[in-house]
């Protein structure tokens, strides 16, 4: 098992201790260090011995920088900590009200494909080591993009093409309609995304960390848990912002000062983003457990203690 997959096995149980650490991996400026560097901080703590204390800067480095099961360094623009620096903007300008269509599909394009990216570079992979992607896997990035681009454009395509203009009507696509849309896209987005893990299977592990075989069931409850996380995370960070925007503009402050309106949406947006990203990998274990009943039958003689472990991915 990969050092990284170990210490969220010995560190990662608690949501609050998984809180705690993910506040400290998203860092941005773990982004400056060079790839020999995170290579020899993952080296380093794979090579301590239990009774040594890690160097905290390494195993830092190692969690948020190298894929645990390809052991490699991920992609600097798909690594966690590049997360919130990279899809802040593009959020904020895809949540806001758009005058037309192509600015909506534009915004949401850009967002939509850097989410299939993150999503495709931090599966879990333990069935394709050495594998370069294939025309299947590409294809299915770029039909989920633009796919959930024009999804995610259709509130304003529905003002746009029923010429809608109703004041109650546009709130409720402008205001109401994203909330669960995001919500959906986000959750269609890692499940389609990392499919092929459902249809292949990922390696499970017993308690000491060893390899037991291959499990459809551990990989589709893995990709369900993450969908369920990106789903949380982009449909809070929809509904939070537009509902209290909602309620200030009956106040009387907001009603004598219109424009505070669009400032006020966009740092909302910013700032729950910025707290959901860390609690929404936090929801569920990076090294999560299955129980014996729900593995094929041929892994529930293995399942040691009555459970088998698995990466999740994120």
């Amino acid at each position: 098992m990969d050092p990284n997959l170990l210490h969220w096995r010995d560190q990662g149980r608690s949501f609050f201790r998984r809180l705690q650490t993910w506040i400290n991996l998203l860092d941005p400026t773990l982004l400056l260090s060079s790839d020999p560097e995170i290579q020899k901080a993952h080296t380093l703590i794979g090579s301590s011995k239990p009774q040594d204390k890690k160097d905290e800067s390494a195993l830092t480095l190692s969690l948020s920088s190298v894929h645990a099961d390809s052991g490699a360094a991920l992609p600097l623009v798909f690594r966690p900590p590049a997360f919130l620096p990279i899809a802040a903007p593009l959020v904020v300008a895809s949540l806001l009200p758009q005058s037309s269509v192509k600015p909506a599909l534009f915004w949401q394009f850009l967002l939509q494909s850097y989410c299939a990216g993150f999503n495709h570079a931090n599966r879990n992979s333990s069935t394709e080591q050495d594998k370069k992607a294939s025309l299947k896997q590409l294809l299915l990035i770029a039909g989920t993009a633009s796919y959930t681009s024009c999804a995610g454009a259709l509130p304003q395509i529905f003002i746009n093409r029923l010429g809608i203009r109703s004041p109650a009507v546009q709130t409720f696509f402008r205001s109401l309609f994203p909330i669960p849309l995001s919500a959906a896209l986000a959750f269609f987005s890692v499940f389609t995304i990392r499919s092929e893990e459902s249809e292949t299977g990922i390696q499970v592990f017993d308690r000491n960390g060893n390899p037991v075989g291959i499990s459809k069931a551990a990989a589709e409850k893995a990709v369900r848990e993450t969908a369920l996380s990106r789903a949380a995370l982009f449909g809070t960070t929809a509904a939070v912002p537009n509902l209290l925007v909602l309620l200030l503009k009956r106040t009387r402050l907001f009603q004598r000062n219109s424009l505070l309106a669009a400032p006020f949406r966009h740092i909302s947006v910013a700032l729950v983003l910025g707290l959901m990203v860390p609690v929404s990998f936090s929801l569920f274990p990076q090294l999560g457990t299955i129980k014996r009943e729900m593995l094929e039958e041929e892994l529930q003689d293995r399942a040691a203690g009555g459970r088998l472990f698995y990466h999740r991915g994120l």
